[in-house]
């Protein structure tokens, strides 16, 4: 039985989907991250050189993952409205932008807390730090940009622009460790290499990017419904829907 995706393109049909997926990864999210902090804090070893300082990468890593990728996903869905004009795809990166944001601070101020015990200082003009800063500063812009563009359509293809401009900075930002010498320490998890680490604290950190993940993607459904509905508001089944909740 072939399921037809390209319904759920339009904003009336994924409305109705992302109400009913929204709780099941919301619950997910948050199961598996008490899993994955008391692995992190409680059954993890200490690490031999960095003490117990080293857990928050149990957080710091996550975040700064999903930062990265969410930008990614906001470039697809620009590039795929810009595309083909499709007004879920605007909505979609307007939906992520403000948890991509949120997981892009938490990464800087980790990072901070990480890196005082280890570097003797909060803040570095590393190579991967500032590009780090800069990733969070296009997360603010973007969404000021669209703030102060009145003409939705207008702030959706000047929003998708800037997106996928700013998008090189997210290969700058994973290869910087390997393009300069910088004070930041290296990957911990290759796809060609052994990780450095402890199997118990690998797992402890993917279970920890998933419930990041899960997340991420609850929380965007919950909003694009917000969005949608704003958006849609002049339309007969958007005014049904809020005549049967009234």
């Amino acid at each position: 039985m072939s399921i037809a995706w390209f319904k759920y393109s339009s904003p009336m049909t994924f409305y109705g989907l992302a109400g009913h997926l929204a709780p099941w990864f919301g619950w997910g999210a948050a199961i598996l991250a008490v899993i994955g902090l008391y692995i992190g804090f409680f059954v993890a070893p200490t690490d031999f050189q960095q003490g117990e300082a080293y857990r928050v990468i149990f957080i710091h890593v996550p975040a700064a993952w999903m930062s990265m990728f969410i930008y990614l996903v906001m470039a697809f869905w620009s590039a795929v409205g810009l595309a083909w004009n499709t007004r879920l795809s605007f909505m979609m990166a307007r939906a992520l932008a403000p948890t991509g944001a949120l997981f892009a601070f938490l990464s800087l101020w980790t990072g901070a807390f990480w890196g005082k015990p280890m570097w003797g200082a909060w803040w570095v003009w590393d190579a991967r730090l500032t590009s780090a800063l800069i990733l969070f500063f296009l997360y603010v812009g973007i969404m000021a940009l669209w703030a102060a563009i009145d003409d939705r359509r207008r702030g959706d293809r000047a929003g998708a622009l800037l997106i996928l401009v700013g998008a090189i900075n997210v290969p700058i930002i994973y290869f910087s460790v390997k393009w300069w010498n910088t004070l930041h320490q290296g990957a911990s998890i290759s796809l060609t290499k052994a990780p450095s680490m402890a199997s118990i604290m690998l797992t402890g950190m993917l279970i920890m990017a998933f419930a990041a993940w899960f997340y991420s993607i609850a929380v965007a459904l919950v909003r694009v419904r917000g969005i949608i509905l704003e958006r849609e508001r002049q339309t007969e089944w958007v005014k049904v829907l809020l005549e049967q909740r009234s």
